[in-house]
């Protein structure tokens, strides 16, 4: 009974063990190549649950998904042979998965090495040929476009990838370069702000003038009409005077010599001596 149990376990673990050696899995995310003694027998094995001949053959499992290949910062020249540092990425898969592993031996970290390579060649090329404000903002997504383009050619026939995308990060200046950019601005902005303060301080000179010019004209106008209306009033008070004085010219001369008295004795000191035989007795007279 003991050797009936032990011939049972052994077979299970036999079946177990041919599984394991016969069977295998390939995931959703993944591709596969079936090897004989080292050889390629079948490429791009689809996900699923599939067969292979223990000891001869061999399956190489590869990440299917988009891959990001994260470069460091890198100096280059543009057209004006002016320093940049790029940080850049690139987006890639495996479109062929025999050509990938015949490449690279399946190992991504060999795949990224020649992608880098690739990238850097490329970038510097695309940089060379085209100047500082065109690679930071004028042609920059047109860069990308064109580098994208002319790597996935060589990505596929040597790598058996495709390239999804490529992006520069960000692009920086050299320290030393950046130091003498900042002091470049800075006295460009300095001196901008002068010529905007001297251009200020002329306009306000301008205004200032042109105020005063317009406070001479109103204080003139408006003493021209105050004249103009003063004599209208002396017109006016000369005629009502005038017209008085034809109603009772001799009331009117009387009124006349009472305001030259009141004139005349302003202060309460002042004697005045007249003849009684003068014309301002005469009223005086014909009212007795």
């Amino acid at each position: 009974m003991k050797n009936l149990s032990f011939a049972i376990l052994f077979i299970v673990l036999a079946a177990v063990l041919v599984a394991s050696q016969t069977l295998y899995v390939v995931k959703e995310t993944e591709r596969a190549v079936v090897l004989k003694f080292g050889e390629i027998v079948q490429a791009d094995v689809q996900p699923g649950i599939h067969f292979k001949l223990p000891i001869m053959n061999d399956v190489k499992k590869f990440d299917a998904r988009i891959l990001t290949m994260d470069s460091r910062p890198q100096r280059y020249l543009t057209l004006e042979k002016k320093a940049v540092i790029v940080d850049s990425y690139v987006k890639w898969k495996i479109a062929d998965v025999a050509r990938f592993y015949q490449a690279t031996s399946g190992d991504e970290f060999v795949a990224n090495r020649v992608l880098s390579s690739r990238v850097d060649t490329g970038l510097r090329n695309q940089f060379g040929e085209r100047t500082m404000h065109e690679v930071v903002s004028g042609e920059r997504e047109e860069l990308m476009t064109e580098l994208r383009d002319r790597i996935d050619g060589v990505a596929q026939s040597e790598l058996g990838i495709t390239i999804v995308d490529i992006r520069v990060k960000r692009i920086d200046l050299p320290p030393d370069v950046s130091e003498s950019v900042y002091q470049r601005m800075r006295t460009e902005r300095e001196r901008e702000a002068r010529e905007h303060r001297s251009k200020g301080l002329e306009l306000a000179e301008g205004i200032r003038a042109d105020a005063d010019r317009q406070r001479v004209v109103l204080e003139a106008e408006a003493q021209r009409d105050a004249e103009m209306i003063r004599g209208d009033g002396d017109a006016q008070a000369a005629s009502v005077y005038a017209e008085a004085y034809q109603q009772d010219p001799e009331f009117y001369d009387f009124y006349r010599s009472l305001q030259a008295y009141r004139a005349s004795f302003e202060n309460s000191g002042d004697v005045f001596i007249l003849d009684p035989e003068s014309d301002f007795f005469k009223y005086f007279k014909e009212t007795k």
